[in-house]
C-alpha cells in the first residue's frame, strides 16, 4: 500500500493511532499469524472467553424471550446485524432490504444506535435529512437519506422503537445491528458475514466475534457478502448479496458521473482516497478494480474528518465512501467540488427478499 502524506496536526495526527490499532487488530483478527500474532492471541483468549460467556448469556436470554407468543397486532421487528465486529457490508443490504419491502407494498422504518453522535446517550430522536452526522452519526444519517424513510437513533433499542411507532406510520421495523441487545424485542434475526468469515473464531478481544459462533444456530439466517464468502456456520437458511458500485458523486453536488465515466474524466489525475469504515481496504480494491489508483487514507470506523487535513491532501480529486461524505456536508465548496462519493448498491438475491416478505406475513 502506497503510504499518505505526513499528518498535520490537529485532528488527523490524533486519528492516526486509532487508525494504526484498527489495522493491528484486523491483522491480528483475520490475517496470517506470525509468532508475536499467535502469542498474542493467547494472552487475550481468556477474556475473550470470558466475553464469549457473557454474550452467550444474552444469546440464551434473547432466544428465550422471541420464542414466546406475539402479541396480536404487534409490528414485527428484522435485526440486521453482525456477529463479526464491522465491514460486513450490513448498512448497504439493510437499505437494500428496506428498498425492497417498500417497492412491494410495506411501509419500512429503521431504528439503529447511532454510535459516535452526540445524540447518542440522549432519548430516543428521529433523523431528519437535514441533520448533522455529528449529532445523529453517519450510518443512521446514510439510511435516512438513501431510502428516505423514517429512522430513529437511540441507545436504549427498545426505547427507539417505540418512538419509531409512535406516529403509526411503520409497519415493519429493520434495526441496524442489535443482535446482542437484550432489550429489543425481535421476530427475525439475520446475521451478516463476508468473505473474511469468523476470523480467529475467538470473541473479543482475542478475536472479531461479539457472541460465540454456536449463537447464530438460534438466528433466522445467514447473509453472505460475495460470492465467494463461505459461511463460518453450517446454517440451514443462507443467502447471499453483492455490493456493486453505481456511481460517482461530487459533493458539491454539481457532477455526477457512472464508474466508467468517472475512470475516464480522471485519468492522468492525482487521486486521495479516504475510508473511516470497517474494512477499509475493500474500499480501496474496488476503487482499483475499477481502474483508478489511488493514495490510499484508512480511518478509524465512525472516524471523524478533518477539513483542513482533507483540503491538505494533494489530490485532484478526493474519493470517500458515502459514509464518509455525509459527514463533509458543512464544508467550504471549494473542497466539496475536489471531493468524491462512490454510491454502492447491494443486490441481494430475490430468495432473500422472498423469503423475508414470507416471514412478515406469517
Amino acid at each position: 500500500m502506497v503510504g499518505g502524506p505526513a499528518a498535520p496536526a490537529g485532528r488527523r495526527a490524533t486519528a492516526a493511532p486509532a487508525a494504526r490499532l484498527e489495522a493491528r487488530l484486523r491483522r491480528l483478527w483475520f490475517g496470517p499469524h506470525g509468532a508475536l500474532d499467535t502469542f498474542v492471541g493467547l494472552l487475550l483468549a481468556p477474556l475473550g472467553a470470558l466475553v464469549g460467556a457473557v454474550a452467550a448469556s444474552r444469546r440464551r436470554q434473547i432466544a428465550q424471550a422471541k420464542a414466546l407468543p406475539r402479541p396480536p397486532g404487534r409490528t414485527r421487528v428484522v435485526v440486521v446485524g453482525n456477529l463479526v465486529v464491522g465491514g460486513t457490508g450490513k448498512t448497504p443490504l439493510l437499505i437494500a432490504l428496506a428498498d425492497a419491502l417498500a417497492l412491494r407494498g410495506w411501509s419500512p422504518g429503521v431504528i439503529a444506535r447511532g454510535y459516535r453522535g452526540r445524540a447518542e446517550a440522549e432519548a430516543p430522536r428521529r433523523i431528519a435529512t437535514t441533520d448533522a452526522a455529528r449529532d445523529v452519526g453517519d450510518e443512521p444519517l446514510l439510511v435516512a437519506r438513501r431510502t428516505g424513510r423514517p429512522v430513529v437513533i437511540g441507545r436504549d433499542r427498545g426505547a427507539a422503537l417505540g418512538t419509531l411507532l409512535e406516529p403509526g406510520d411503520c409497519d415493519v421495523v429493520l434495526s441496524d445491528d442489535g443482535l446482542q441487545h437484550v432489550g429489543l424485542r425481535r421476530d427475525l434475526e439475520l446475521a451478516v458475514f463476508d468473505a473474511r468469515g469468523a476470523g480467529t473464531g475467538r470473541c473479543l478481544p482475542a478475536g472479531p466475534l461479539r457472541e460465540p459462533l454456536r449463537g447464530a444456530l438460534l438466528l433466522d439466517a445467514v447473509i453472505l457478502n460475495g460470492r465467494t464468502a463461505v459461511s463460518p456456520i453450517v446454517h440451514s437458511r443462507v443467502f447471499r448479496f453483492e455490493v456493486v458500485p453505481t456511481a460517482f458523486v461530487a459533493l458539491d453536488g454539481t457532477r455526477h458521473w457512472t464508474p466508467a465515466g468517472f475512470a475516464s474524466a480522471v485519468d492522468g489525475s492525482t487521486l486521495d482516497a479516504v475510508a473511516g469504515i470497517g474494512a477499509p481496504q475493500r474500499f480501496f480494491d474496488t476503487l482499483a478494480s475499477l481502474g483508478l489508483r489511488a493514495n490510499p487514507h484508512p480511518l478509524p470506523d465512525h472516524g471523524t474528518i478533518d477539513a483542513a487535513w482533507l483540503a491538505g491532501l494533494p489530490g485532484a480529486f478526493i474519493v470517500m465512501t458515502e459514509k464518509d461524505a455525509v459527514k463533509c456536508a458543512a464544508f467550504d465548496p471549494a473542497l466539496l467540488a475536489r471531493c468524491v462519493a462512490l454510491r454502492v448498491e447491494a443486490v441481494p438475491e430475490s430468495a432473500l427478499v422472498d423469503w423475508l416478505e414470507d416471514r412478515l406475513r406469517g
